[in-house]
């Protein structure tokens, strides 16, 4: 099987029509000048020296601003800098990330020439008063146009919604998502909502006028949301912003971040919680109060079934008296666990 590498290229809030109340491309991406033929090039070219593995399956991301909207001229200017790296078959793919609203027919076929295999849709919500309310400039029913076209050309579909908008309940979140099952995206990514500096959403904070998710709170919500997209089959590639120089702990003076559920490992808390509630739901079914569990699982799901800190570990212990002795074994499947109980109180 082959290694997965991703090239990131950022395209700074190029093309974005909208300025949504909590975003800042600048701030969340870190890149602030336009991307050039020759940025792309070279970006390719550090990757590609950097990469390892021989047999590896290359992809260049071009993330930030929204990619169709930018001018046609733009577009097919960066695109056509990849074209010869995937014909000497350097590079295997391209993923782009957009607004639902900037997809048509046209903007397919161009996509489409250029060896562009990966769609992603900035949804947020599917709610239209809380898309109002963020001032996102599209519908649900943009969503699901864009959707339906782009699986119906053949692209790999994938989307991104966030926990913790302005007015936006557990409810909606979870809502959001069933309708985006619906719609058969192969991927998604799901952020919950930082305040980030230099944002209306910022001022909303400053002036009381909106109270952020806890860490806590958004584990609740996005574990709720990662279960139902796992149910189904659709693979959530993200939980939470890629951590950068500016995108990090508030307490740091070169923070972007105002305030909200940052957490440098978010992706592990919200495994984390999933695999501690499948473990306290085995132990509940055993008609003995347990003392002692012996839990086998695959190495993949270890250091999540011992949690960030061995916060599960820890807690399983304080809130059940259950002391617990993880053993790695591969033969069982990952996302599986066994649990043998070593003792019993009388």
């Amino acid at each position: 099987m082959k290694k997965e590498y991703i090239i990131p290229i950022f395209v700074p809030h190029l093309g974005c029509p909208n300025n949504c109340t909590f975003c800042n491309q600048k701030k969340i991406s870190g890149q602030t000048k336009m991307v050039t033929k020759q940025d792309v090039k070279d970006t390719i070219e550090y990757y590609l020296k950097n990469f390892k593995d021989d047999h590896k399956y290359v992809e260049v991301a071009f993330f930030g601003g929204s990619f169709t909207a930018i001018e046609k001229e733009k577009q097919e200017e960066l695109l056509e800098a990849v074209q010869e790296y995937i014909e000497n078959k350097k590079v295997h793919s391209i993923r782009v990330s957009t607004r639902p609203d900037c997809i048509d027919k046209d903007i397919l076929k161009r996509l489409k020439k250029y060896h562009v295999k990966t769609i992603e849709l900035g949804v947020q919500s599917t709610n239209n008063y809380i898309l109002s309310r963020c001032k996102r400039g599209h519908t649900g029913e943009d969503v699901k146009k864009a959707s339906k076209l782009i699986r119906r050309y053949g692209f790999v579909l994938g989307h991104q919604m966030m926990v913790g908008l302005p007015e936006s309940t557990k409810q909606d979140e979870i809502n959001t998502a069933k309708e985006l099952i619906k719609l058969k995206p192969e991927i998604v990514r799901i952020y919950p909502v930082l305040v980030i500096k230099d944002t209306e959403l910022a001022e909303e904070y400053q002036r009381g006028e909106y109270t952020p998710l806890t860490v806590g709170q958004a584990v609740e919500r996005c574990k709720e949301i990662v279960d139902l997209f796992n149910r189904k089959k659709i693979t959530v590639i993200r939980i939470g912003l890629q951590n950068t120089e500016e995108i990090t702990d508030p307490s740091l003076k070169e923070s972007s971040v105002v305030a909200g559920p940052y957490h440098p490992a978010f992706r592990q808390l919200v495994e984390s919680s999933m695999w501690y509630d499948s473990i306290v739901n085995e132990i509940k079914k055993v008609n003995a109060k347990v003392k002692k569990v012996k839990i086998k699982a695959n190495d993949k799901n270890v250091n999540n079934i011992i949690g960030h800190k061995k916060e599960n570990i820890t807690k399983l212990k304080e809130v059940y008296d259950v002391d617990v002795i993880i053993e790695k074994d591969d033969n069982i499947k990952p996302g599986k666990f066994e649990m043998e109980i070593l003792e019993s109180y009388e």
